[in-house]
């Protein structure tokens, strides 16, 4: 696939930053949630209501704004979402009650919804196949700063100003966002495309070329999920304090940021194949997940860097292969459908782990889902031969 617009670093940043609002929009808030119970949180079972209604819309919506992307064009879908975003946020911001929180933890959700998979489908289209492999590469690394910095800034912003602060933050940072997209990100028209029957659709999405990426994916984010909820529990029950715990979770965060990049320009150039690259991901993510099982700082730490790795790897990796697989006037419906993949994994993992430490210890939950990381890298094996 030819790009409709030769790509610079002036088309390319602002949805770099739109990677980083959708991941400091979901951590940011959720992170301090739960010390809020002046604001409405007093419980448990409320947290996670508000925690649950961001992902929830995204795996319902995604699809649908991914496939709307291709029919409209993705930069509309990319601006409407940042403005929906920064709307949301606004509502909480002003009102300052309970209702409009869970209002606004819903809207912010729909809106990361459109926003996030047509930035995906934009980044496979203003660049060519060999140079897809840095621009997600890219892309990726400002969505971990996202995931990175939501939990630190939005607890400095809460700290300062309350929730309504950090609110507002999101409200100015999605208006601005938005802003530069529709000025500098070139119009990319919708491509012309043949009817598309639910068996069509069906086919395309159980073929290996997306279930392979896809499952790679799922379970990076998954995996994930668990370091950045789990291994705290683990540093705690070994007597760490605090701030160590959370250091960790930052070298987590921080090598998946890092690694990102680096491997998408192997990608491009010739020294990583997607399917080498997959197979080190997912072995990495396993390892990092049973070495979890260690007791003490040295399994905290090894896990967040190998899992964190491991998850770097398969990251751009896996969103080039989908791009390279898909015509290009269906990568956003791909590229929604993928990301609905990645937000099952994102739930089904924490879940996995806690209903098995639930029943025996958190040691036998890391191996559990060790376990089903590791049938990844044998299948890719099995294929192989």
């Amino acid at each position: 696939m030819r790009p409709e617009a030769a790509p610079t670093r002036r088309n390319t940043w602002p949805l770099y930053a739109a990677g980083f609002t959708t991941a400091f929009g979901a951590h940011g808030i959720a992170a301090n949630l739960g010390h809020l119970t002046r604001d409405g949180v007093h419980s448990l079972l409320v947290l996670g209501g508000l925690l649950a209604l961001y992902d929830a819309a995204e795996v319902v919506l995604k699809p649908v704004f991914g496939t709307l992307a291709d029919r409209i064009g993705a930069r509309p879908v990319v601006v409407g979402g940042l403005i929906a975003f920064a709307l949301a946020s606004t509502a909480y911001a002003v009102a300052d009650d309970t209702a409009w929180l869970w209002a606004a933890r819903l809207g912010q959700g729909a809106a990361a919804s459109a926003f996030s998979p047509a930035a995906s489908a934009l980044v496979a289209r203003l660049n060519p196949s060999a140079k897809r492999g840095q621009a997600f590469g890219s892309y990726g690394f400002f969505k971990s700063l996202g995931y990175t910095a939501g939990p630190l800034l939005g607890g400095v912003l809460v700290w300062g100003g309350g929730l309504r602060l950090l609110f507002t933050v999101m409200a100015v940072l999605g208006a601005v966002v938005a802003a530069w997209v529709a000025l500098a990100v070139p119009r990319v028209p919708p491509l012309p495309k043949r009817r598309q029957t639910v068996l069509d659709l069906a086919k395309r999405l159980t073929e290996s070329a997306f279930l392979a990426p896809t499952g790679a994916l799922a379970a990076a984010t998954a995996a994930l999920s668990v370091g950045v909820g789990f291994l705290p529990v683990s540093g705690a029950a070994a007597g760490l304090g605090t701030v160590a715990t959370g250091a960790a979770v930052s070298v987590l965060a921080l090598c998946a940021a890092v690694v990102q990049p680096r491997v998408g320009r192997a990608l491009d150039a010739g020294r990583l194949s997607t399917r080498t690259g997959l197979f080190a991901g997912l072995v990495a993510t396993a390892a990092g997940l049973a070495a979890a099982t260690l007791p003490g700082l040295a399994g905290v730490l090894l896990g967040a860097v190998l899992i964190g790795a491991g998850t770097g790897v398969i990251t751009p990796l896996g969103f080039a292969a989908l791009a390279a697989a898909t015509a290009p006037e269906r990568i956003g419906q791909t590229m929604g459908a993928a990301e609905l993949g990645r937000e099952l994994g994102d739930a089904g993992g924490p879940l996995l782990v806690g209903a098995v430490a639930a029943a025996a210890t958190l040691t036998y939950g890391y191996a559990a889902l060790a376990a089903l990381v590791a049938i990844g890298p044998l299948v890719i094996a099995a294929r192989r031969r």
